[in-house]
């Protein structure tokens, strides 16, 4: 341990070392592959497995058989390898399969710039997979975040059972710096529930909305299908049965929102403005932060690492103490919609680019001084 000059993506790979990962199945794309590259490298000597997939679609489906079987298990691609993924991930939806999707995000759309980063798969992840049922998506800012996001984002498919998404992107995937592990945030690792006795139902939940697991090819029978079933595992038409378990794989994910609303909240007495930014772009708001007030005025300033389910609570909170909010975002505007309808009436302006190039600091304090001027 100590300090370290990582990047982004090999934060990811320790991160996920640490969280228990020891299944790992990709295919190449760029910015993602040194996170295909770096499990090669650190799953094997510790009993793990590294597949490289023929394409995407049957990188995820190894990654599913895996974390059926009772590992704890990741894949990692860009927006186009997404794109691939969709029906797998509605499976491990509604399967309730627990997985992590590193998704380093490049300019799109389609192929779009493989070198050049963007923001633009934020409501993709989110619901770019059939049935309209939600997943974690959690962004970090920075390569020590990647660390500490990877294995929250473990710790949250273990205890939900449920697909979590980590959308990092190029700038932060591929730029190195120097990190503190000593000082970097662990949190403990989380295990899976299990089954601890008497007849098993493959989907009957507990309290919390999450069925108990037991690994297929076990001493106990495991039934999994990909189609509507009931508790016990068997495909049902029953309306009853249907809307319950559509209602509870809802609920299960939203209703668990406060304990994992991670956020950095820069809050300065006398502000009026609340910039509200995530990714790489935090690292920009932070120093067009730092201008404004050193100029004597005061701004504040949130940073979201959960996006979804949004973080209701946080934002309201945030959003009471200004009169105006700015989101900022490296995309033409995804995530200012779920920004403005939950702290409207407040006013909520918007800057963004997906040109190639990140935000300046610069351009956010002259938005700054729009919205304040307006």
């Amino acid at each position: 341990m100590g300090f370290a000059f990582m990047d982004g993506n090999e934060a990811v790979v320790q991160g996920a070392v640490y969280a228990g990962c020891r299944f790992f199945a990709g295919y190449p794309i760029t910015p993602a592959t040194t996170i295909l590259s770096g499990m090669l490298q650190a799953l094997p000597p510790l009993g793990g497995i590294v597949l490289q997939g023929e394409d995407e679609i049957s990188s995820i489906g190894y990654c599913l058989g895996a974390s059926m079987a009772g590992l704890k298990a990741m894949t990692a691609t860009s927006g186009p390898g997404i794109s691939l993924y969709s029906e797998n991930i509605s499976f491990a939806v509604g399967s309730e399969i627990p997985l992590v999707i590193v998704n380093v995000m490049r300019q799109g759309p389609s192929t779009g710039a493989a070198t050049r980063g963007a923001d633009g798969d934020v409501q993709f992840m989110c619901w770019g997979h059939s049935g309209g049922l939600p997943v974690v998506v959690l962004a970090p800012t920075c390569a020590a975040d990647c660390f500490t996001i990877t294995v929250h984002a473990f710790n949250l498919a273990e205890r939900l059972r449920c697909p979590v998404f980590v959308a990092s992107s190029k700038e932060i995937g591929m730029t190195r710096e120097t990190v503190d592990l000593e000082a970097v945030e662990k949190p403990p690792v989380v295990d899976r529930k299990t089954h601890e006795g008497g007849p098993y139902l493959p989907f009957a939940a507990d309290t919390q909305g999450v069925p108990p697991f037991l690994p297929m090819g076990g001493p106990v029978p495991v039934r999994q299908t990909s189609s509507m079933h009931g508790p016990d595992g068997y495909i049902t038409t029953d309306p009853v049965v249907m809307q319950a378990m559509v209602e509870r794989l809802k609920a299960k994910v939203e209703s668990a929102i406060e304990s994992f609303s991670f956020y950095e909240w820069d809050a300065q007495v006398g502000a009026r403005t609340l910039i509200v930014t995530y990714g790489v772009t935090a690292r920009a708001a932070r120093a067009a932060v730092s201008r404004v007030r050193a100029q004597g005025r005061a701004v504040s300033l949130l940073v979201l690492k959960t996006l979804f389910p949004v973080p209701e609570k946080v934002l309201r909170e945030a959003a009471a103490t200004v009169d105006r909010l700015l989101v900022v975002e490296a995309n033409l505007g995804q995530y200012v919609h779920e920004v403005a309808r939950v702290v409207c009436p407040t006013p909520t302006h918007f800057f963004g680019l997906m040109c190639g190039r990140m935000i300046r600091p610069e351009e956010i304090v002259r938005e700054v001084n729009r919205a304040e001027s307006s």
